[in-house]
């Protein structure tokens, strides 16, 4: 090409924003790509539960009957004074031989009965039965035990003695005393296993480090209950006093000196060692005491009475009944303030990581329905954060998801309420790390792949989802797990009508394609990927027979488009995804369709996300495309849009223009709508943005000799002299696509451009532009490898040189 064609040449057609370092043109290209732009939207908003029910009226369990009740009434004869179970949680294996040793209650008080056997009088009076089992667990079988021999010469002087009346024998299955013969029994419990030795007054308890050994007072009562008994000289009076004060009914001072009360016997309790299960041998008339109580209706009260039964462990039917007390206390907001001065949550916490849901189902239902409502309240989540909540939820999860399928329903209706509190607790900044480093991302996807039917369940992790996945390192954790693509096509499968489902997935999925292409691809490459996208898309599209909706669901069904819309744009902006949603003709399509049906004003993010999309797939229209075949219709489409008074909407259709308008059929299709009117007058904007998408526009038409006279009468030349001059120095991007518009205005040199006026002003502009150590210092003095600097000399001095030229000849 000689010199004189070469300043003739035309600069080529307007291409998107690009990175002024990249230099070759494979990479000028691919840098082009990655301009194309990710979209954004807000988070679908959790509407807050003010009402505070176990279950919304939108859930699925609304009307079941099988499902635990947000209601009930409790009362003191709800509850069972007595209360047995070991504290291991485990089932008592059956006995191998029927005993006729009666086994008593630690509650039950022991009277003599008359022998069923013969009796012996050889043996001093005694049944031949129990003679038979003294013999079997003669002490001489007993070895003797290092550390105690104070207690066995108390052992040898009692042999001498008359032996009193003898005790059986019950031996634990893991306590069992060497040389002792085991008989097999009912397993008990550490406090409940002891040892009896008939020829004495000492007993041998067993304990897991071994047989603890007890001497008797002189009038029969072991030192333990001695122990006791001067501990219960202090607790018995508060009991006492609980009683009278309560029977009084009589003014909110009661209730406050109630309140003191319960908390001097917590106290008491605890100073005494009896606390827990088995702490205590009178721990029925402690719980008939309290139980009482609760038929004064204090909440401040009840709580002081759930804190204590907690305390003793109670179990059964009293832990569900005192799950439901302090449930029933939860949901009334101004009781917040009474969880943060006791141990209540702290009983809750360990009920998740200590209980069944074989065994305790009901009772960790509304032990995690009482932490929803109590993590709704600020305050509070930060008093679980400190009592290290995340770790024990991390832990139930761990729980739920692997009960067998017998306890399945009851796992659901947990796991309704736990990912309920999960989804307030991601509000706070502090519990988002926890997400990821407790591995609780993942975990909620097997939460979804085993709870994947139930709506309730799958709607809450979605709202989890979406608020975390806005933040980087959550975002990040959640793609770690490759199944979950595949795991939200099928839930928008599953429950396509379900929008708050629906429009949360969408938004989680297009979190995670705003920034990454391995989550383009690999969501793409899902089966029937874009198939169930346009399917939904397809679904929601608000058509003219379409049944009469009401303007709630207008809004849903707007909102869940406007989340898949995204979804779209940003997989295209990876090549393969690109090229394959260009040549999709249902999704051109659809696409086309929501502008035909949809108006700016009253859809205006919808309208702006299609109009992106569009953009996006424009740098792909190749020949064979749909998009290509439909760029007409598209640009008859985004005429309204131009028009409109939205700036964002007539950015986006200026950038569709800029991308449709390299065919001369879109060029002519402009100039014949008079679109490039309306151009011209964007670059008036104070906005770069649309200045930069309204020179590429006038780039690609000022290729056809017949329009660059039509932009001479509007003014062009001047505006983009001003453009030049108002932006150029901070954006030489900005400043170069001028000067290419400026350039092919001119036909490459061979027009006149300016009159003498404007001509002069437009060299005073470009020659100081190409100062170099003008340019060095408005970068802020950068080196030469510095962005600044790279766009000079890629984006402005070529064709500004050029152009500068031309003005001086």
């Amino acid at each position: 090409m000689g010199a004189m064609e070469r300043k003739y040449e035309l600069c080529g057609p307007f291409l998107p924003r690009r990175h002024p370092s990249l230099k070759t043109s494979a990479e000028i290209v691919d840098e082009a790509r990655r301009t194309l732009r990710a979209q954004s939207t807000q988070r679908p908003c959790t509407p807050r539960d003010v009402q505070r029910q176990l279950f919304a009226r939108s859930s699925i369990r609304a009307d079941h009957n099988s499902r635990p009740s947000s209601t009930f009434s409790l009362h003191a004869q709800n509850f069972d004074v007595s209360d047995s179970r070991p504290s291991s949680g485990t089932r008592l294996s059956p006995l191998e031989h029927k005993s006729k040793v009666a086994v008593l209650n630690k509650d039950e008080k022991f009277s003599p009965k008359p022998p069923t056997e013969p009796v012996d009088t050889k043996r001093g009076g005694l049944p031949v039965t129990r003679a038979r089992l003294l013999r079997a667990t003669s002490l001489t079988t007993l070895p003797p035990l290092a550390g105690h021999a104070e207690a066995q010469e108390r052992l040898k002087l009692g042999m001498s003695k008359k032996l009193p009346p003898p005790q059986t024998q019950v031996c634990g299955d893991h306590n069992e005393i060497p040389g002792v013969p085991h008989k097999h029994g009912p397993r008990r419990t550490q406090s409940e296993s002891k040892l009896t030795q008939p020829n004495d007054n000492t007993t041998v308890r067993t304990t897991e480090g071994g047989p603890e050994w007890r001497t008797d007072l002189g009038d029969g009562q072991t030192t333990a209950s001695a122990v006791e008994d001067s501990k219960w000289v202090k607790i018995a009076p508060l009991l006492q006093e609980l009683k009278a004060t309560a029977a009084s009914r009589s003014s909110e001072a009661s209730l406050e000196h109630l309140c003191d009360l319960c908390v001097s016997l917590h106290d008491a309790l605890a100073e005494a060692g009896m606390l827990g299960h088995h702490g205590c041998k009178k721990r029925s008339t402690i719980l008939r005491t309290l139980f009482q109580l609760i038929d004064l209706n204090s909440s401040r009260l009840d709580l002081h009475i759930a804190e204590l039964c907690l305390a003793l462990r109670v179990s059964g039917n009293n832990l569900l009944n005192i799950c439901k007390l302090v449930f029933q206390i939860s949901r009334n907001e101004s009781n917040d303030a009474l969880f943060q001065d006791n141990s209540v949550i702290d009983f809750l916490l360990g009920l998740l990581l200590r209980e069944e849901v074989s065994t305790s189902g009901e009772a960790l239902f509304y032990c995690v329905g009482t932490l929803k409502f109590l993590s709704g309240n600020t305050a509070i989540i930060r008093l679980l954060l400190d009592k290290n909540c995340m770790r024990v939820a991390q832990k139930f999860v761990q729980k739920l998801c692997t009960v067998d399928d017998a306890f399945f329903t009851m796992a659901g209706h947990i796991l309704v309420q736990l990912t309920a509190t999960l989804r307030n607790l991601a509000d706070h900044l502090e519990a988002r790390p926890l997400f990821v480093s407790y591995s609780l991302m993942s975990q909620l996807c097997l939460v979804l792949q085993r709870h994947r039917q139930d709506q309730d369940v799958c709607t809450n992790v979605s709202r989890i989802y979406s608020k975390l996945s806005s933040y980087a390192e959550c975002r990040l954790s959640l793609a770690e797990n490759p199944d979950c693509y595949h795991l939200f096509l099928e839930l928008l499968s599953k429950h396509h009508q379900k929008q708050d489902l629906v429009v949360r997935l969408l938004f989680t999925l297009g979190n995670l394609t705003a920034k990454s292409d391995e989550a383009r691809q690999q969501l793409f490459h899902c089966e029937d990927c874009v198939d169930t996208l346009l399917r939904l898309y397809d679904d929601y599209q608000l058509r003219e027979d379409s049944p009469a909706p009401t303007a709630a669901s207008v809004r849903e069904g707007e909102d869940v488009l406007v989340k898949l819309v995204r979804v779209l744009a940003n997989m295209c902006i990876h090549p393969d995804v690109g090229a394959a949603l260009a040549s999709n003709t249902t999704c051109i399509q659809l696409l086309m369709e929501t502008l035909e049906l949809r108006s700016v004003q009253e859809s205006e993010e919808l309208i702006v996300n299609v109009a992106a999309t569009i953009n996006n797939l424009t740098f792909y229209h190749k020949d064979s495309s749909a998009l290509k075949r439909s760029q007409l219709a598209i640009a008859e489409l985004m005429l309204k849009l131009i028009v409109s008074s939205n700036m964002d909407a007539i950015l986006e259709a200026t950038r569709v223009y800029g991308n449709l308008s390299q065919t001369k059929e879109v060029r002519d299709f402009v100039v014949q709508n008079e679109v490039h009117r309306f151009v011209v007058t964007l670059l008036d904007s104070k906005n770069p943005e649309v200045c930069f998408s309204a020179c590429g526009v006038l780039t690609n038409l000022a290729l056809d000799p017949p329009n660059r006279g039509r932009l001479s009468v509007e003014g062009a030349a001047a505006k983009l002299t001003d453009c030049l001059r108002d932006f150029g120095a901070g954006d030489w991007q900005l400043a170069g696509q001028v000067c290419q518009a400026l350039w092919n205005m001119t036909g490459g040199g061979s027009e006149k451009l300016l009159d003498t006026k404007e001509g002069r002003s437009l060299l005073e502009i470009l020659t100081s532009y190409l100062d170099e150590d003008k340019v060095l210092k408005w970068a802020g003095n950068k080196d030469v490898s510095g962005y600044h600097r790279e766009s000079w000399e890629l984006d402005f001095r070529p064709v500004a040189q050029k152009l500068l030229t031309e003005i001086v000849t």
